[in-house]
């Protein structure tokens, strides 16, 4: 029986073979582990590296992070892992959400769905406390996300979380992300979005996963005095961070970036700084960055308020899950109505839909996003992929009419270009004939150019995620500085830095405090030492932040090398290596040396 605190969690182990599941107790040895350190664990020790990645011998691994369901601020992620089918190595994707406080006020310290079951019928599995229940769902099967958690809310008003496959996932796409519904239950835009880890929900013929926490109650550190000190400490400290800090100042002016213009703020930073992938990654400058950027929303936001008043629905500073003080998400408006157009609209998927397609028109960008949502895909992947088709010249650079034209044929189950463009970036790009293809060990790169920004693209190459901003995000030291220094985004020498924030990634991604914390932690010592504090705290032992991450890293490192990755798969494409990005005409240079250099000394 769950009685709070970590040492009661216990992990739902569901067998879709036979439809049956059992509750386990946390082994030993895991007791420190959650978040993606758990999910990672588990495929490592109980998966195949040589499997295929949709058929029954993967398995599907949730995990809520270690303070999930907590006071700590910002600290309600979700980690979902599994093999990748677009990697074909291991996969950790993480989201906000209401899944990861769910489960964690009931006690679920991870759920292990492993088999596939025979047969047609779809599954959802309800999972409550000491309870779980797998329903043959075929009604959810088959329909638009925005359709479906409307009807799971209906069918239970408790207010679930709910994660699961789309369209995309069920057809076994290597474009689909795993979907989560955000606060409100007006989106299912809160996305465990990368690796294909959607089409294993498929795979398993899993249409959802229903969490609801009535009669739990909130999970308790092991030293609560130490712990809450240390969490107001946090606290201040993220409020007073002007990247991470509150909506106003004293004065009433737009204070912290993130509420204010999201994490689309960057639109026009990485376009100044001529890093901002564009066209297909043919210039690193867009021309049209102000009006798909994090201030055109605010923008937006503001005129719709003004227009239609307690009618309008758009937002800024929106809480991604419940306990986000760094409210970095948001709510886009259609400009003629102020209702809901999609929520949120982040930096990664406006870039992906937007200056990556050279699309300049919001509305349509937003439009591309919602259809992302609706049909679950991953807005990396599938703006990538929309790339491959205007780069073989099928439709235009720039017309996001036509780009939102070939997105919705992927509801049609017997449209060809409909399959390929939820297949990922790598395979349509084959299919196409184009050989500038931007991924790495399959998976496509996300919003940052590696040629003028030579950290992040060190990161690219030899993260075990495959192409992942998220997995070591140089940007925060090589673009917006840490205590006031930026260190030179020029620099070939970047495989310390890169470790540093890999190792430090993997160790946040655990403690289910959301990546953009670092932004703050990074530059106030007294609020790195808070934020370690409240995982200390709560597991009532320390725990070293460097030595942690690494051990993750170790272990991910292990496992896609018995699947087959060697150093070669370590590399950018040819073409960032031999083409100059304009305006400053950089190619990416970092010798092999330095990229192996990432992983030797760990």
């Amino acid at each position: 029986m769950y009685r709070g605190g970590i040492a009661t969690s216990r992990v739902l182990r569901i067998n879709m073979t036979d439809l049956s599941h059992k509750w386990e107790d946390v082994k030993k040895e895991h007791a420190d582990l959650a978040g993606r350190a758990f999910t990672s664990t588990v495929v490592s020790e109980e998966v195949d590296p040589m499997c295929h990645p949709l058929r029954e011998k993967n398995k599907i691994v949730i995990s809520p992070g270690l303070l999930a369901g907590t006071m700590a601020p910002s600290s309600g992620r979700l980690s979902v892992g599994a093999k990748s089918p677009l990697t074909g190595g291991i996969k950790e994707a993480n989201a906000g959400g209401l899944t990861a406080t769910r489960l964690a006020n009931i006690g679920v310290r991870g759920i292990i769905i492993e088999g596939m079951p025979e047969g047609d019928d779809w599954y959802s599995i309800v999972i409550g406390k000491d309870k779980c229940e797998i329903k043959r769902t075929n009604d959810y099967a088959g329909i638009g996300l925005y359709e479906l958690i409307k009807k799971i809310w209906k069918d239970y008003p408790t207010k679930p979380g709910i994660i699961g496959a789309g369209l995309a996932g069920q057809r076994l796409y290597k474009c689909a992300g795993v979907f989560g519904n955000n606060i409100e239950n007006s989106d299912p835009g809160r996305y465990a979005g990368r690796g294909g880890l959607g089409a294993v929900f498929g795979s398993k013929r899993i249409v959802a996963i229903i969490s609801d926490d009535t009669g739990g109650s909130r999970p308790e550190a092991k030293e609560k005095e130490r712990f809450d000190e240390a969490r107001k400490v946090f606290v201040n400290s993220l409020n007073d961070h002007a990247v991470t800090g509150r909506l106003k100042d004293k004065d009433g002016n737009p204070y912290g970036g993130l509420k204010n213009y999201g994490t689309n703020i960057l639109q026009n930073i990485l376009s100044e700084a001529g890093g901002l992938p564009t066209r297909g990654f043919s210039s690193g400058r867009f021309d049209k960055a102000a009006k798909i950027s994090g201030e055109a929303v605010h923008d937006l936001v503001d005129r719709t308020k003004e227009k239609f008043g307690d009618k309008a629905e758009g937002k800024y500073g929106h809480a991604c899950h419940p306990g986000c003080i760094m409210a970095c998400s948001n709510v886009v408006p259609y400009e003629k109505t102020g209702k809901l157009h999609v929520s949120p609209l982040e930096y990664e998927s406006a870039w992906a839909l937007g200056a990556n397609l050279g699309i300049g028109e919001l509305h349509d960008v937003a439009e591309l996003n919602r259809l992302c949502n609706d049909i679950g895909l991953d807005t990396i992947e599938a703006g990538n992929t929309i790339a491959m088709f205007m780069e073989a010249g099928k439709i235009p650079f720039g017309d996001g009419k036509k780009a939102i034209e070939l997105l919705k044929k992927a509801y049609d189950e017997k449209s060809i270009e409909g399959a390929l463009v939820c297949s990922g970036t790598l395979t349509a790009g084959e299919a196409l004939g184009v050989t500038r293809i931007p991924v790495v060990k399959g998976q496509a790169l996300p919003a940052y150019d590696p040629r003028p920004i030579k950290g992040i693209g060190v990161t690219y190459a030899t993260t075990t995620m495959g192409a992942d901003h998220t997995a070591g995000y140089t940007i925060a030291a090589e673009i917006l500085g840490i205590k006031g220094t930026v260190t030179d985004p020029r620099k070939i020498e970047k495989a310390e830095l890169s470790q540093a924030f890999q190792a430090t990634t993997a160790y946040i991604d655990s403690s289910g405090y959301c990546l953009f914390i670092a932004f703050c932690v990074l530059d106030d010592d007294d609020g790195f030492k808070a934020m370690t504090d409240t995982v200390d705290a709560f597991l009532g032992k320390a725990v070293d932040v460097t030595a942690y991450g690494k051990k993750v890293l170790k272990m991910e490192r292990e496992f896609n090398k018995k699947a087959g990755f060697t150093e070669k798969d370590d590399r950018l494409p040819e073409f960032f290596y031999t083409e100059k990005l304009p305006p400053h005409n950089v190619v990416f240079d970092v010798p092999d040396e330095e990229l192996d250099a990432v992983y030797k000394n760990m």
